[in-house]
């Protein structure tokens, strides 16, 4: 563990705590293959699983332990009209566990995220069971404010790139408060909280995961 895991790792059971505060529940692993296992033992068997758009959850190695387990798996990726997109979101609000990422989380405790379509926030603030989000150190910040800096000018940018999307950060690399076509920055949500107790779950992991 080098010297930024380990400072992590000092400040993870605070952050905890101020999860506690907001009704959401906190875990920390010191590497992802930890928390992959823990995850995996919460699960309802056979229970019906849905994701959304995120790098972390990728490289955690999380979807590739479910796609392995015996869950009903709702595959984003399979939908390609707008039709089938519509019957497989209305499958996802009903899942047992939602997963997702978050762009940003304060020390204090709040998620910070932006979005394009929306899909991603909606079933966050409300649908699935439970929502399991996954994080690496490199997303924690100080404040709402250095957050939303974050999700603007380092989350959007590289997820522009991925996307290929025709906006203005896809050439400077930095946010211009845009309302191109191919915007992605279409909601911002902060979660202070969540209405339901443990409902949402974050997995923070002493690596750097996603953007």
């Amino acid at each position: 563990m080098n010297n930024l895991q380990k400072a992590f790792s000092v400040s993870a059971p605070s952050i905890i705590a101020e999860l506690k505060k907001r009704n959401m529940e906190g875990y920390y692993f010191e590497n992802c293959k930890e928390m992959v296992e823990k995850i995996i033992s919460m699960l309802p068997e056979n229970g019906m699983i849905a994701y959304g758009g995120s790098e972390s959850f990728k490289e955690s190695g999380m979807l590739s332990a479910l796609q392995s387990g015996s869950y009903q798996l709702i595959d984003r990726a399979s939908a390609v009209t707008d039709e089938e997109k519509r019957t497989l979101y209305s499958r996802t609000v009903m899942a047992d566990a939602y997963f997702m990422s978050s762009n940003a989380i304060t020390y204090d405790g709040k998620l910070i995220n932006i979005d394009g379509s929306g899909n991603r926030l909606a079933c966050l603030m409300h649908g699935p069971k439970e929502v399991y989000v996954i994080v690496g150190m490199n997303k924690f910040v100080k404040s709402t404010e250095a957050g939303i800096e974050r999700v603007r000018n380092l989350a959007a940018p590289a997820n522009v790139q991925r996307l290929n999307r025709k906006t203005p950060c896809h050439e400077t690399g930095l946010c211009a408060d845009c309302l191109a076509p191919d915007c992605i920055c279409s909601h911002l949500v902060i979660t202070r909280r969540s209405l339901l107790p443990r409902r949402i779950k974050v997995f923070m992991a002493a690596e750097n995961l996603g953007y």
